[in-house]
């Protein structure tokens, strides 16, 4: 099969267009034709400095398509079905292999590249929010990068729920965009204090919740904003950045910071159940999923170099 593999880490150039082996079925496992693959945050991370696991590394978090190996032991899918599939790796190839706890199974008459940009951003939003984030309807909630997959998910479910909706993005363009998926207030982090523009706008009081996928620099900024009993959620690492918090000074207000990570519980039944059902309401049209830009996947270098460009607005998908 093709695939985009690189043999080391580092700018996208690494990648490489190749044939590779096609992956095995495992006997409790699925094997997809791939028809799209999401590029998450966390691929764009690996490639630059995670793990090879495999040699040439296939890299790549997320994908849909069609079903063509069904394992022994197998009962939920069949060849022809259509899944979305999340794995530690392997998303970025024409074929590929997952264990049937993080495979989903989607409708024939839903569109396979909107399938593929469900699980991970709209599981990861909805346990940042509500598992543990804790939102409730009334409170206010703050998404760092709203324009990004996790922010444009987190922000319609928060709406969903009843909150009052804060999101940052780079470009006033980007926030008025952001106004059609719920967003009730926005600020542009490119220009003027964060800080200073949450507090005016609550009346100094904060948010109640502050969703931080970005980290670095913008973490440090988040535990500034929320109010007493205030909580922040940091998932994820998109700013590549590195220091160190005082987080003492949240004891005064009784505030909290908590790290999420998606894949610790994915298999179980509580977030197969949340992201099937996410799937479900993105087919239906009740939850939007925005793809800003296709590469095929011979153009992965491309991709993630948009990506790392940060002018995206939404989901990059790569078309094998």
């Amino acid at each position: 099969m093709k695939a985009a593999v690189y043999y080391e880490n580092g700018a996208p150039q690494v990648f490489r267009y190749e044939d590779v082996a096609d992956p095995s079925c495992d006997e409790n496992g699925i094997v997809i034709d791939v028809k799209a693959v999401s590029i998450e945050g966390g691929d764009v991370l690996n490639r630059a400095g995670g793990a090879l696991v495999t040699k040439p590394h296939v890299v790549g978090y997320q994908a849909a398509g069609v079903v063509c190996e069904v394992g022994a032991n197998v009962t939920a899918f069949k060849v022809g079905d259509h899944a979305v599939t999340v794995g530690a790796f392997g998303s970025h190839a024409a074929r590929r292999a997952v264990h049937e706890a993080t495979a989903w199974k989607v409708a024939k008459d839903t569109d396979l590249v909107l399938a593929a940009c469900v699980p991970i951003p709209f599981g990861t939003a909805d346990d940042c929010l509500f598992e543990f984030g804790h939102l409730q309807k009334g409170e206010s909630v703050l998404i760092q990068g709203g324009a990004g997959g996790v922010g444009l998910a987190a922000i319609q479910l928060a709406k969903r729920a009843g909150a009052r909706v804060f999101a940052t993005a780079s470009s006033d363009a980007k926030l008025d965009r952001l106004r059609d998926f719920g967003m009730d207030e926005g600020i542009n982090y490119a220009r003027g204090d964060l800080v200073a523009a949450v507090l005016r706008a609550t009346d100094n009081r904060g948010v109640n919740l502050v969703v931080d996928p970005v980290g670095g620099d913008v973490l440090a900024q988040s535990l500034k904003i929320i109010g007493y009993r205030g909580r922040v959620v940091t998932v994820g690492n998109a700013s590549r950045g590195e220091r160190s918090y005082d987080i003492q000074s949240l004891a005064g207000q009784n505030q909290s910071i908590t790290g999420v990570f998606l894949g610790a519980e994915i298999t179980t039944p509580r977030v197969r159940r949340m992201i099937e059902n996410h799937v479900k309401d993105v087919a239906s049209g009740a939850l939007k999923m925005v793809v800003d830009k296709k590469f095929p996947l011979r153009d992965a270098a491309a991709a993630h170099a948009y990506i790392e460009g940060r002018s995206a607005f939404g989901r990059v998908v790569l078309i094998p």
